[in-house]
């Protein structure tokens, strides 16, 4: 392994933790109807778990309002099933060929709940870029020791100063996305 390896290793490692970060709170409930709100509810689909959004057509025909229409009618009661267990607190209502959820409007309560759920969500993306600059670190160690390897000492300190640096502007973004998603849940 070379420093730039390491280096890009790592800055991989954090972009996925940001961008796993990102879906996470796509599907964070606001006061708004958005299709990333189901889109990720695992149905039990001929006996394997499927995202609804595998399954099913999802629109937003009004600001508060979600339609369903499964591809496959026989999914319709699983569908439901599936949106009354998760936990978004929403109810779905049968219409016909296709499901309409109304999306009500949050309480104080929960709209604190779900700002807690985003800063917890955004602790643990932090967790994971931390973690990646540890593994980061360490493969620089391993290189610095690695026999046959003549890498200056340095050029090991440097790495560890550009992954540290890495960490610092990965968790910049982390704090921007945990903030702008906290204002718009509390956002009435």
């Amino acid at each position: 392994m070379t420093p730039d390896t390491i280096l890009k290793d790592t800055q991989q490692s954090m972009v996925k933790a940001v961008d796993y970060l990102k879906n996470e709170l796509r599907g964070v409930r606001t006061g708004r109807a958005s299709t990333a709100l189901v889109e990720f509810i695992k149905v039990n689909y001929y006996g394997s778990f499927t995202d609804l959004k595998a399954i099913a057509a999802i629109s937003v025909p009004e600001p508060t309002q979600l339609l369903i229409k499964p591809f496959d009618n026989g999914a319709m009661s699983e569908i439901r099933k599936a949106i009354e267990t998760s936990d978004l607190g929403l109810n779905p209502m049968v219409d016909g060929k296709q499901i309409r959820i109304n999306i009500p409007a949050l309480s104080g309560d929960r709209r604190k709940q779900l700002a807690g759920h985003v800063k917890k969500v955004g602790e643990e993306a932090k967790v994971t870029l931390r973690n990646a600059r540890r593994d980061g670190n360490k493969h620089a160690d391993q290189l610095a020791k690695a026999p046959g390897a003549h890498i200056p000492e340095d050029e090991i300190e440097t790495l560890k100063t550009e992954v540290q640096d890495l960490l610092k502007k990965y968790e910049t973004e982390v704090d921007k996305l945990v903030a702008d998603k906290t204002k718009e849940v509390m956002e009435v």
